[in-house]
């Protein structure tokens, strides 16, 4: 596959809205960009690892499409644990949970058999009922300090607050807000 876009892990991008905007959706700044892309955020961005194993490939060791939802996924968890929130006790104490909405996924270049990725979290958008992620899947073995990761796949995920029982939206409550925005 050619010359495939890497990522640099940097703080907040300072640039106006617009700009803030285009980079999180992954696309060129508006004044025109450049081969390399940049993982930008309106809050920290949080990393998980994910080693590829045989199950998360097709036939030719190559990670399947659908399995970088699964990874996705995992970070999403694993940044709530981060943020001592409980997915599990928060249905059993409140009734309701997060759920996935609505997803957009580009593909860079394949993760292959063996391959150690960064998956990481960031939230980019926070409402009352919903909230927007940035997702990424960044082959680690290629970072170094002088070399960033490259960026395999990257999507916007956005995942509601709804009741468990009639999936119907519910505000997120204040607690789980205050969580987040910290």
């Amino acid at each position: 596959m050619g010359n495939e876009p890497e990522v640099i892990l940097r703080p907040q991008d300072q640039q106006g809205p617009r700009n803030r905007l285009c980079r999180a959706a992954g696309a060129a700044a508006p004044s025109g960009g450049s081969a390399v892309r940049e993982a930008t955020s309106v809050g920290a961005t949080f990393q998980w690892p994910v080693r590829v194993y045989w199950e998360d490939t097709d036939a030719g060791g190559i990670v399947f499409y659908a399995n970088y939802l699964k990874f996705f996924e995992r970070s999403r968890t694993e940044w709530l644990r981060s943020l001592g929130i409980q997915q599990q006790s928060l249905k059993d104490s409140t009734g309701c949970m997060f759920v996935v909405t609505d997803t957009t996924l580009r593909y860079h270049r394949p993760a292959r058999l063996d391959d150690e990725l960064l998956v990481t979290a960031n939230m980019i958008e926070m409402g009352r009922a919903s909230m927007t992620l940035k997702q990424q899947a960044l082959l680690k073995s290629e970072h170094s300090e002088h070399r960033p990761a490259s960026l395999l796949c990257e999507g916007l995920i956005r995942i509601g607050w709804v009741h468990g029982a009639s999936l119907k939206p519910r505000r997120i409550p204040a607690s789980i807000l205050d969580s987040l925005k910290n």
